[in-house]
């Protein structure tokens, strides 16, 4: 069972991050409990970010020339740098298809094609002007919420892949839908969710809730969407979700922090 649990693991951060692991078969196996480990991702990339942005307060109270801007968009990558880019392709894939306006059936078959159209270009453009926009404004009391942020977006993409029906029987959500152990995956990713929305209504309060309340939102949005647009979702949905659910948490976090501080004056 720990060889199993370990190959696991290794097999969730090889697919969903750059970071180097030893190498291991892509069998049901090994797959079966990948995506109890996908929040541990995102705890990687959240201590990553707030590591920098620690950096960045200690630099700018140190009176180092280094530009502001710098470290936003430093903050804006890490997720990118870490991930390797994997959902926001799926983002831009989903976009082109939305963006389509045609039958289910045309809109699967765009989420398949390799080539970025323009709808892909322009909403990756807004997607990081946005993001860029509102880390301009955060303090450490919305960094540390974002940071447990990108564990809850990987916890609900999860629960998704083993939950939500899914558009076709290939592709890289279905292979890992059909190879879990969906059941105790499911339960897992709850206990994940549950553990996590306390430690984010303790830590963070007004601006921890407005989050999960934000995130809950967007999870519902991607079920309708994917169901009425796809008839369930795919990978690239999957993707698509999590960087929504990412902007939107960065969002309600920055925003209620602001809301807060502006009552508190």
């Amino acid at each position: 069972m720990r060889k199993r649990l370990w190959n696991s693991f290794k097999i969730a951060f090889s697919m969903y991050s750059r970071i180097p692991m030893p190498k291991s078969e892509w069998t049901e196996e090994n797959m079966s409990y990948a995506m109890c480990f996908f929040p541990c991702i995102g705890a990687t990339i959240g201590v990553v970010s707030y590591g920098v942005f620690r950096i960045a307060v200690w630099t700018q109270a140190g009176k180092i020339p280094v530009n502001d801007l710098f470290w936003t968009v430093l903050l804006v990558l890490i997720p990118i740098l870490i991930t390797g880019g994997i959902h926001m392709d799926g983002f831009l894939d989903t976009q082109d298809a939305l963006s389509s306006y045609q039958s289910r059936e045309r809109r699967l078959e765009i989420l398949k094609d390799s080539h970025a159209g323009a709808f892909a270009i322009i909403s990756c453009a807004v997607y990081l002007l946005l993001y860029t926009g509102v880390y301009s404004s955060l303090s450490e009391e919305s960094m540390l919420v974002i940071a447990l942020g990108f564990m809850l977006s990987r916890i609900l993409s999860g629960l998704s892949v083993v939950t939500f029906p899914q558009a076709r029987k290939q592709g890289m959500a279905a292979t890992f839908s059909q190879n879990a152990a969906k059941k105790t995956t499911r339960i897992v990713l709850c206990i994940w969710l549950v553990m996590l929305g306390i430690v984010m209504m303790i830590v963070g309060k007004i601006p921890g809730i407005l989050c999960l309340l934000s995130a809950g939102l967007m999870f519902l949005y991607y079920y309708r969407m994917a169901m009425e647009k796809f008839g369930g979702i795919t990978g690239d949905l999957a993707g698509y979700f999590l960087q929504m659910c990412e902007l939107v948490m960065a969002i309600a976090a920055v925003g209620g922090d602001i809301l807060l501080k502006s009552l508190a004056g």
